[in-house]
């Protein structure tokens, strides 16, 4: 698990908020585990960091809510005293297997995987905002179900419900599995956006990232893959991934914190 650490300075970000650490994870893909020792050790990673908020943007399983119970007592561990919020990815509806499983529906299992997010002690955002506090001050944060521009992945969001009512404060970081909604909603309909965080490419488990030189086959997909981005006042940050699915590794593209 690699550790990068990235500075990011806003204009209009309220000075109480100055200095805030944001932990970053996405990405999990517990069904994919083998090795429980290993993850634990990525959780304490997360733990020595002792960031004021932590975010988790999508993909917590594979397909199924059930991939999770030997892992709750490991990631319940992760706290923060801004709180720990999270969002769904397009893996966790359940899309890719075909139901019933094991008797239950795929509605109930989608309703059995919010409540373990909740069960962790992390607050699910379903196409919603919460008001982040600090001396005084505020900023919002949005969080929105799945939506992507590529076609063969879902649509589940609504952002005109999650953005509904952020006007008034002065700064928003938005939780969105997949980078390519930046592009094709974020940016042209909600300038206001200042900070996306998302996951979901895993940089392709595969490619090359150092200083200075960065690539993947999955650029030939994705045109924002892994790291930071920015266009005018707006960035966006993909996390690479704590965990994999399919390929169980990574060549040159790390799990990232």
């Amino acid at each position: 698990y690699q550790v990068k650490r990235v500075a990011l300075k806003f204009d209009n970000l309220p000075p109480a908020f100055k200095g805030m650490k944001i932990l970053h994870f996405s990405d999990v893909h517990s069904g994919s585990f083998t090795n429980k020792k290993a993850v634990s050790g990525g959780v304490n990673k997360i733990m020595a960091e002792k960031a004021d908020l932590v975010i988790f943007s999508g993909d917590l399983v594979n397909d199924k809510a059930t991939e999770m119970h030997d892992y709750l007592d490991v990631f319940s561990r992760i706290k923060a005293p801004m709180g720990v919020y999270s969002t769904f990815g397009n893996h966790d509806y359940g899309d890719y297997v075909s139901w019933p499983q094991d008797g239950v529906s795929k509605g109930q299992n989608l309703r059995n995987l919010a409540a373990i997010h909740g069960a962790l002690g992390w607050r699910l955002l379903m196409d919603e905002h919460v008001t982040l506090e600090k001396g005084g001050q505020q900023i919002a944060l949005i969080g929105i179900q799945n939506w992507s521009a590529k076609a063969r992945f879902p649509k589940h969001g609504n952002m005109e419900k999650a953005h509904a009512g952020t006007e008034k404060f002065p700064f928003k970081i938005l939780i969105s599995h997949d980078p390519s909604h930046w592009d094709a909603q974020v940016r042209p309909d909600y300038g206001d956006v200042d900070l996306t965080l998302s996951g979901h490419t895993h940089g392709m488990q595969f490619g090359i990232d150092i200083p200075g030189f960065k690539w993947s086959p999955v650029q030939y997909v994705y045109k924002q893959w892994a790291g930071l981005y920015q266009e005018g006042k707006q960035k966006l940050y993909v996390n690479a991934g704590f965990g994999f699915i399919g390929y169980p590794g990574r060549v040159g593209i790390l799990p990232e914190i």
